[in-house]
């Protein structure tokens, strides 16, 4: 086995470092203070190349790969975790629907753009009534003489204020579990967004309400075929995991990070603290399971590349890379003592936005079922 990244991953990984290190590191705090959602930096990464890492150079894309672009979300996260999430929601969420079950059509329409960074993609899922169980979906979408009519709300979605386009999931009977999705342009007469939410962490997220008041969508707007919505988003949502274990990997590479420094710096019974057997075990564990997110993380994607299963793997990734994340900024906390509780420290931020990727994405719950189904256990 060769665990060398490519020349081409490996200045990919250099690239977005340097641009998360030289552009977005200097804001990243005052950002998170100030609830401030950075759609400039977002479109710089569009025009860098950065949202068309797993994408084709047909539509707009970078013709890299899964790897690449979890190496590169990893390296945002690492300085701000609210960006990173901006970036993986919109790559994994908003533009994937489309590149993967889009018509050539509303390819060009929609997808090249978003690509570009020109506009963000949101994902319309999550409803008051539907979180874990997706399927519960209560938006409904009526078929009407020029297309369809939705009306429902969605809930803590990620990129609609900014959003060209927002790909939504609405039931198309009122019988059955039938769920279909839809491509809603920004503007849509009948469609409102509010961006409100204040949040223990990612604050600098954009966590937007969405509210469809019979908006009104053409034909061509249907994303696959009817009643397929529920097949779409859960490979769209297999996908995604691996873009949220990358933002959990560069969280946690972060605390350790922080921990190291600190810990070499900070002087207690006349010596650094790093000295201490207990600090050093921390520490330790810290390194240990960053580097097994990660290889977990790029395993999942690796697969992907090569179109061999993968949603076992992506959970796996997921699930343990969030927690790990958690753990890790959680320890980095406790070995800044007092000053990790302020603000004044970035350690208190890396915590309060772990917490998340253990909700979003699918609950660390819901990862040990889809693992313990693709083991064949449950139905």
């Amino acid at each position: 086995m060769n665990f060398d990244l490519t020349p081409e991953e490996t200045m990919i990984r250099q690239t977005v470092r340097d641009f998360a290190e030289n552009v977005v590191a200097p804001g990243a705090k005052d950002r998170d203070e100030k609830s401030e959602f950075s759609f400039d930096l977002m479109h710089q990464m569009g025009e860098l190349g950065f949202f068309g890492l797993p994408f084709s150079e047909e539509w707009g894309g970078s013709g890299g790969n899964t790897v690449m672009y979890a190496l590169a979300v990893e390296e945002i996260s690492r300085i701000d975790a609210s960006l990173g999430l901006g970036f993986a929601a919109h790559v994994s969420l908003g533009c994937s629907p489309l590149y993967w079950f889009g018509t050539d059509a509303q390819k060009r329409e929609y997808l090249v753009n978003a690509i570009q960074g020109k506009y963000l993609a949101a994902f319309g899922l999550t409803e008051p009534g539907a979180g874990s169980d997706a399927g519960g979906t209560q938006t409904f979408a009526e078929r009407t003489s020029q297309g369809w009519a939705i009306s429902g709300e969605k809930c803590y979605i990620t990129n609609a204020g900014h959003a060209g386009y927002i790909v939504a999931t609405a039931r198309t009977s009122r019988e059955h579990r039938r769920i279909s999705a839809f491509i809603v342009p920004a503007g849509a007469e009948g469609l409102s967004v509010r961006c409100a939410y204040n949040k223990m962490g990612m604050r600098s997220s954009e966590t937007c309400e969405i509210h469809f008041d019979r908006v009104e969508v053409p034909q061509d707007h249907l994303l696959g075929e009817e009643g397929k919505g529920l097949h779409q988003f859960l490979d769209i949502l297999d996908g995604g995991r691996i873009s949220i274990g990358a933002l959990g990997v560069g969280v946690a590479q972060a605390a350790l990070d922080a921990s190291i420094e600190y810990a070499t710096q900070r002087r207690q019974f006349g010596r650094p603290i790093s000295e201490f057997q207990a600090v050093q075990f921390k520490i330790a564990d810290m390194a240990m399971e960053v580097e097994m997110a990660r290889t977990m993380v790029l395993k999942a994607a690796w697969l992907k590349d090569q179109h061999r299963p993968y949603a076992r793997e992506a959970a796996m990734g997921k699930l343990f890379a969030s927690e790990a994340a958690m753990r890790a900024s959680n320890q980095a906390v406790q070995i800044y003592g007092g000053a990790g509780y302020m603000k004044d420290y970035p350690v208190e931020r890396f915590m309060r936005d772990a917490k998340l990727l253990e909700i979003g994405e699918g609950t660390s719950e819901i990862q040990r079922l889809v693992i313990a189904r693709q083991l064949g256990l449950g139905r």
